[in-house]
Order: C-alpha cells, then sequence, then structure tokens
C-alpha cells in the first residue's frame, strides 16, 4: 500500500484541534515515508521573559511532531503513541518569524519508536536537536 502524503497530514491536522498543537498554531506541513514535519510561528505568544522562543514551546513542537509520526506507522483505530522520554539542545535563539519541526524515524519497533526531531529556521539552520521515544499501546476503548 502506498503513503498516502494527503491523508497522513489530515489526519495529524484533525488530531491537532482543541489542544495544545492548535493553541501553538502547530500545522503539519509535510510527510513521507519516515518523517512528519510541523510548523510554528514564532512571535510573543511562544516567547520567554527575553523576547527569544521559549525552549518548553521548542519542545512542545517536537514532542507534538515526534508523537504524531508514530501515528503514521501504526493503526490509530487500534493504537496509540505515548511520548515517554525526550531530550532537547538548543543551539540558536529565535525572535520571531516560524520554525519547522521534521521528525525522522531512527528506530521503529512493535512497542517502542524513537525519533530524532531537527528544530529549523526559515533557512534550514539549526535551532534545536531532540530525541522522542514513543511507546505503542493498544488503544482504550
Amino acid at each position: 500500500m502506498a503513503f498516502d502524503k494527503e491523508k497522513a497530514l489530515k489526519m495529524c491536522n484533525d488530531f491537532a484541534k482543541n489542544t495544545l498543537m492548535e493553541t501553538l498554531n502547530i500545522v503539519y506541513t509535510d510527510a513521507g515515508e519516515g518523517f512528519l514535519e510541523a510548523k510554528m510561528p514564532v512571535n510573543p505568544s511562544v516567547h520567554q521573559p527575553m523576547g527569544l522562543l521559549h525552549g518548553g514551546a521548542t519542545v512542545a513542537l517536537a514532542e507534538s511532531v515526534g508523537s504524531a509520526a508514530s501515528l503514521l506507522f501504526v493503526n490509530p483505530e487500534l493504537q496509540e503513541a505515548r511520548g515517554i522520554e525526550i531530550s532537547a539542545n538548543h543551539v540558536r535563539a529565535k525572535r520571531d518569524g516560524v520554525v519547522t519541526g521534521t521528525a525522522r524515524i531512527v528506530h521503529q519497533g512493535r512497542s517502542l519508536h524513537l525519533w530524532e526531531v531537527k528544530i529549523t529556521d526559515e533557512q534550514g539552520r539549526l535551532v534545536s536537536l531532540c530525541k522522542i521515544t514513543n511507546m505503542i499501546l493498544p488503544r482504550k476503548r
């Protein structure tokens, strides 16, 4: 069965309604075999007191795109992904514009998925490098 990019993006954006992702204006913008991408605007609503992108907002983007990416590998009617560990290294400050989070699969097991998530600016420069581990569980009805 071929990967359906439009269906994947619709599913991810539909899941984001009425959640933190919607509050942070995170939008899933690209998907393919082994990756998922989302964008988040950088403005005062995601700043820390010094006027820079808050590390917590960056991690929220990384966890959102990494967790949603796991849903592309499972049947979301039968299984769900839960983030169990995340780490982040912030390497560049950002005051405004847009950041892009791109999750790429590192390990896809039956019960654990490991993702590398790169957060970049409009010029493709690395803002943060994150790693997220998701546990895959049966969906509770």
